[in-house]
């Protein structure tokens, strides 16, 4: 294999969140409700994922968005309508939430850009490329809920100038019946460490010929390069412009390794994972622990 180039140590500034799915796996609640937006309790699965770029210190948030979600923009940006009246009613704290929780223009910025047509996740990533600072970006699924301090992307972004690799994918290690599902790394050389050195990635292998099981899932950081490559890019599986094809090819020239996240992942995308995540983020607040204790007891007595 060639040897990539050297990295340059510029950050990463940019976060791109492909959004434009309609999440029929959730219909009819996804009808009117964007699937970024049905809540992990009181918390959209959005949140999560923009307070998760925040925490990164990523600068530039670019969401590409679908014409028919336009609630989701609603949502990202300051409804001061709605501040003033929760003040008038007393209600500071819940205005306050509201506030913390949008874009900060004097500290952010948020890009809207639109993927009419479901063309793949590398489609969606070239979309943001006009929104783009310089430098290596990251990318965010909001459907991959990642629970844990310090955060999946601050993890990788700390990890990632002395990686020795262009692109970075958050990796997580399946079950061998599982690996169907995911793109698979396909490791080099030494496994142990959170870093995990590759040649490629496998998209959907057959459990029988899989490299590794070493699953990646919705976190990316990637070389600015990834641009180019996806341009070039020809329809893969499913005809579809794939994120993994394109980050293959450009594996020779400035390198890929995989990062073994410290958080536990959900599966958002499907409704065991979002029931999953909603247990688990009640479990973290003392709050709803009564709730949780007389599901217990009532699924033990049920059995």
């Amino acid at each position: 294999m060639t040897t990539p180039s050297p990295r340059t140590s510029q950050p990463v500034r940019t976060a791109i969140f492909p959004v434009a799915g309609l999440g029929t796996r959730f219909l009819p609640a996804t009808k009117a409700t964007p699937k970024e937006l049905l809540p992990v309790l009181d918390r959209p699965l959005l949140q999560f994922a923009i307070d998760e770029a925040r925490a990164a210190g990523i600068e530039r948030m670019v969401f590409v968005s679908h014409p028919s979600k336009s609630a989701i923009e609603r949502y990202v940006h300051a409804d001061e309508d709605l501040s003033r009246k929760l003040r008038e009613k007393g209600k500071h704290s819940i205005a306050d939430r509201l506030e913390d929780a949008a874009i900060d223009p004097e500290a952010e910025e948020a890009h809207f850009v639109m993927q009419p047509e479901p063309l793949g996740l590398g489609h969606a990533v070239l979309c943001a490329v006009d929104h783009v600072l310089p430098g290596p970006v990251a990318v965010i699924l909001p459907d991959d809920l990642i629970m844990g301090g310090p955060g999946c992307l601050s993890e990788m972004i700390d990890a990632y100038a002395g990686a020795g690799a262009g692109h970075m994918v958050a990796t997580m290690e399946v079950a061998r019946d599982e690996v169907s599902a995911y793109g698979v790394l396909d490791p080099v050389g030494e496994t142990g460490g959170r870093l995990l050195h590759a040649s490629g990635m496998v998209e959907k292998p057959d459990a029988d010929k899989a490299p590794s099981l070493q699953a990646v899932v919705g976190r990316y950081v990637l070389d600015g390069s990834i641009f180019d490559d996806l341009r070039n890019q020809t329809p893969g599986l499913g005809g579809e412009i794939q994120l993994t094809d394109a980050i293959a090819k450009g594996v020779a020239r400035v390198g890929l390794c995989g990062f073994r996240f410290s958080g536990q992942r959900f599966d958002c995308g499907s409704k065991a994972g979002m029931l999953r995540a909603t247990l688990a983020y009640a479990g973290s607040r003392e709050e709803f622990h009564p709730v949780l204790q007389d599901h217990s007891a009532l699924a033990m007595a049920a059995e």
